[in-house]
């Protein structure tokens, strides 16, 4: 399941649907707002999304995981709107027989969804000033040298 949502994400909620007596291992993501980012203070963010293409594109994301890791559950979901510090922007959780394969599948998930999905990021700073961020850049070192969209 992939879905843009506008209020809080309930991760205990979210967990539990995962659950699956097949699997040995859940692995769970969450994005929360941070008070900084390159060297300037942050009050808030705002989201964005066009969301019936974030949604197609995110359901292919998770199937693409599903085949790719052998997972039994996948779950993404991504906030819109304007959220504070320590929101929960994100929130990705994955369940398989065995951990490399939800670890593996989990980090795939939230790497592909911030490449893929049509999702703007408005970084609200403490002088007033605001500034859309580039939500595509991947974590992984691997990807470092890549160039994003």
């Amino acid at each position: 399941m992939f879905a843009i949502a506008a209020e809080p994400i309930d991760p205990a909620a979210l967990q539990r649907r995962l659950a699956d007596a097949r699997a040995g291992a859940c692995v769970t993501f969450e994005g929360w707002v941070r008070n900084l980012n390159e060297g300037q203070t942050v009050g808030a963010l705002e989201y964005e999304a066009f969301v019936p293409l974030a949604e197609s594109e995110g359901t292919k994301i998770l199937a693409e995981a599903r085949a790719k890791f052998d997972l039994l559950g996948a779950i993404c979901v991504h906030r819109t709107g304007l959220l504070q510090l320590g929101d929960m922007a994100v929130w990705v959780g994955v369940t398989a027989a065995h951990r490399g394969a939800a670890f593996d599948a989990c980090r795939y998930v939230i790497d592909e969804a911030k490449a893929r999905l049509p999702i703007w990021k408005k970084e609200h700073y403490a002088g007033g000033t605001t500034a859309w961020i580039n939500c595509a850049t991947r974590g992984g070192a691997a990807d470092a040298a890549k160039p994003q969209f």
